[in-house]
């Protein structure tokens, strides 16, 4: 088991649940919606948690795409993973884009099948997942060429191949 850092966390919504773990092991909490919210076709927006908290300093909080709404729905997270610093606090909210092209029909994010149309996120169900992360601190060392540093693997965006 992993070394146990106390995030203090304070609900400020009514009836919003704290983040837990669904599995002893796993790296992400699951987090739910606060309220009830529409996503259309198209659009982008910031579904709140209820939850506001403060991170110790030296860590971050990233916010990750659920598996099975990314597979089954056509709801991303578009700046994924998303960060919630040290310093922040006010509500956390999860940015959610709705990619599909068009349609009128309202669906729920457990529907499977990447249906168009719109997206029904109820209050209190899982919308993504949030991961505790340690970040070092950089302190910059200016020089007047890195590559004499080490060794340049060469190539570029791609240059590995697909293989």
């Amino acid at each position: 088991m992993g070394k146990e850092v106390e995030v203090l966390i304070e609900v400020c919504r009514e009836g919003v649940e704290l983040p837990e773990y669904a599995h002893f092991g796993d790296a992400g909490m699951d987090l739910r919606a606060a309220e009830d919210i529409d996503i259309h076709p198209g659009e982008t927006v910031a579904v709140p948690t209820g939850l506001k908290v403060a991170i110790p300093v030296g860590y971050e909080i990233q916010v990750r795409p659920r598996s099975g709404i990314s597979l089954k729905t056509p709801l991303r997270l578009p700046n994924s993973p998303g960060t919630i610093d040290a310093g922040y606090r006010d509500e956390m909210h999860v940015i959610m884009y709705n990619s599909s092209r068009g349609g009128e029909e309202i669906y729920s994010i457990s529907e499977k099948g990447n249906k168009e149309g719109i997206y029904r996120i109820k209050k209190g169900e899982r919308i993504a997942q949030i991961v505790l992360k340690e970040v070092p601190i950089v302190k910059w060392k200016k020089v007047t060429d890195v590559s004499l540093e080490g060794s340049n693997r060469g190539g570029g965006f791609g240059s590995s191949g697909i293989k």
